[in-house]
């Protein structure tokens, strides 16, 4: 006999999020109800208030969510945070896990790079469908990421797809080797430095030293979400950096206010400076913090100059490159004035893709 649901809300939710076929159905519907009454929302995100809870409710009884994208790739993750949230929320076909305009940036960079290296590679969001692209040319990922759990995701993220070209670095990235805490939890932890080993503590190398010992003399793109951490990483690689453009790698890194102090423009914070300071041209990524399918629009990317940064705390993508093509050969679409951020429930020309 079938158990009797709880009376509460919440506890209702959980009991009909047990049946997959239920549980699909009722995302589909809040995420189609979404699109037909967020431009009338006043400002709210619905996700956020409404729709997303429900989700959260569909999914307590659930530790792990797993879908396939439409690549092939089988994706999971622990059901704990905003990027499960979204990636639960995203209808099929799915073409992303987790920031639709940084993947396709990074799948196009895969194309016709060999070697890659991802600071903060969570589950292997971004990295395991670089590897997927990278697997038809000979090209390797390397993945640096501290989290346990989010270390033992994405071992199995490469072993459910049989992939044999990610190296999996149970270590952090910074600008000397050493040991660093994390404060904070899961994907919102930020990294400290510390003078010696400690309870709780993790191993941090470089780049540089990383790619001494493992005998690499070239890095194609290198990719930072290491909350806070990108400079320190970024200095770790200053032999990379310095290298002239047709070797240097592309770069794509977060910033967040945060961490950093952009108080007088994006273009002369320090991450911003040390990259220009040698050459490097660096560019707003605009995207959302979020599983949106945006179909085939164009990457849009913003001068630093012109990118519209006020409002709370908040972060996003940079990409810097050292190549004068790279712009045109990846299509992107190069925009002033707007946000950098892009948000569903701000109907403004500065928060929407053009």
């Amino acid at each position: 006999m079938t158990q009797t649901p709880p009376p509460d809300l919440t506890g209702i939710l959980t009991y009909l999020g047990r049946d997959a076929t239920t549980r699909s159905a009722i995302i589909r519907a809040l995420v189609e109800w979404e699109g037909r009454c967020q431009k009338n929302a006043d400002g709210t995100d619905l996700r956020e208030t409404l729709s997303g809870p429900i989700v959260d409710a569909l999914y307590s009884g659930e530790p792990t969510i797993t879908r396939r994208l439409k690549s092939g790739i089988l994706f999971t993750m622990a059901y704990r945070s905003k990027i499960a949230r979204e990636f639960a929320m995203g209808l099929e076909p799915l073409s992303h896990v987790w920031e639709p305009q940084t993947s396709r940036l990074l799948m196009a960079l895969a194309k016709s790079a060999k070697t890659f290296v991802i600071g903060g590679a969570y589950a292997g969001d971004q990295a395991i469908p670089v590897a997927q692209v990278l697997t038809k040319h000979g090209g390797q990922v390397h993945c640096f990421e501290l989290n346990p759990p989010q270390l033992a995701a994405l071992e199995i993220n490469v072993r459910q797809n049989s992939l044999t070209n990610v190296t999996i670095n149970a270590e952090g990235l910074w600008d000397r080797s050493g040991f660093i805490e994390l404060v904070g939890h899961d994907s919102h932890a930020f990294p400290i430095f510390l003078a010696c080993n400690a309870p709780g503590a993790f191993p941090v190398t470089t780049i540089d030293a990383y790619a001494a010992a493992s005998n690499i003399r070239e890095i194609d793109c290198i990719m930072l979400d290491i909350e806070g951490g990108e400079e320190s990483a970024l200095r770790g690689a200053i032999s990379f950096l310095e290298q002239p453009a047709q070797s240097a790698p592309d770069i794509v890194f977060e910033i967040h206010r945060s961490y950093v102090d952009w108080s007088n423009g994006l273009a002369l914070t320090s991450p911003v400076k040390l990259l220009t300071d040698r050459g490097y041209s660096v560019y707003a990524l605009r995207d959302y913090q979020a599983h949106v399918d945006m179909g085939n629009a164009p990457l849009e990317m913003v001068s630093l100059d012109s990118a519209y940064i006020e409002g709370p705390p908040h972060g996003f993508n940079l990409f810097a490159t050292k190549s004068q093509q790279r712009l045109s050969t990846l299509g992107v679409k190069l925009r002033n004035g707007v946000s950098p951020k892009l948000l569903r429930h701000r109907l403004s020309s500065l928060h929407q893709p053009g």
